[in-house]
C-alpha cells in the first residue's frame, strides 16, 4: 500500500507573523491534490504532528493550518522530536497498513521534513519525496529557495539501502491531475 505522510503543517509553525514561507500557498495546493489522489486510489493519509511547549498536543497551535484538507479515514501520528519513527506509533500503523511505499511532504525542509525522508530511507520504505511540496522560510544563512532546491538534490543523490528507492518528483509527476 502506498501511504502519504504529510509533515508538520501546523499553525504553531506555519502561521508566525513576520515569517514568509517558500511558495506555501501552492504547497498546500499539491499537498491537497496528493491527498486526494492517494485517497482515491485506495491509499493512507496521514499526518505527523509535532507537539512540544509551542504546540501543545490538542492545542490551537497544534493544529493542521486550515487550507489542508482532511478526510474521514485519515490517520495522525504525534511526535516530539525531529524524527518521525522515534518514540512515535508511526512504524506500528505503516505494518498494520501493509504501506510499502511512502510519499512525503510537509514542513520545515531542512529539519524535520529532511530527518522523515532519511529515517524513511532507511526502514525498507521505497520512498518518494514530492519536491515542490515542502516549504521552509528564509533562515538567517541562507533563502527558503536555496534550501528546498539544496534539500531536493541531496535527496536525489543519496545513497538508500540495496533494495530500496528514494525518487525526488515533482507532485503532478507522482500524481497526474
Amino acid at each position: 500500500m502506498q501511504t502519504l505522510l504529510i509533515i508538520d503543517m501546523q499553525k504553531a509553525w506555519l502561521e508566525q507573523p513576520n515569517h514568509v514561507f517558500f511558495e506555501l500557498p501552492a504547497v498546500v495546493e499539491r499537498i491537497n491534490h496528493a491527498a486526494r489522489s492517494v485517497r482515491a486510489s485506495g491509499g493512507q493519509v496521514s499526518f505527523v504532528m509535532h507537539n512540544d511547549a509551542e504546540a501543545p498536543l490538542d492545542s490551537s497551535e497544534w493544529q493542521l493550518i486550515p487550507s489542508i484538507e482532511v478526510a474521514e479515514g485519515d490517520l495522525s501520528v504525534d511526535k516530539q522530536a525531529c524524527d518521525s519513527f522515534t518514540a512515535t506509533d508511526l512504524l506500528p500503523m505503516l505494518s498494520d497498513n501493509a504501506t510499502s511505499k511512502l510519499v512525503l511532504c510537509g514542513f520545515a525542509t531542512e529539519f524535520c521534513f529532511d530527518t522523515a525522508v532519511r529515517a524513511a530511507a532507511t526502514k525498507g520504505f521505497d520512498v518518494t519525496v514530492l519536491a515542490d511540496a515542502h516549504t521552509t522560510s528564509n533562515r538567517p544563512h541562507l533563502d527558503a529557495s536555496s534550501i528546498v532546491t539544496h534539500h531536493n538534490w541531496i535527496w536525489s543523490n543519496m545513497s538508500v539501502p540495496v533494495g530500496n528507492t528514494l525518487t525526488v518528483v515533482k507532485t503532478l509527476e507522482a500524481f497526474p491531475a
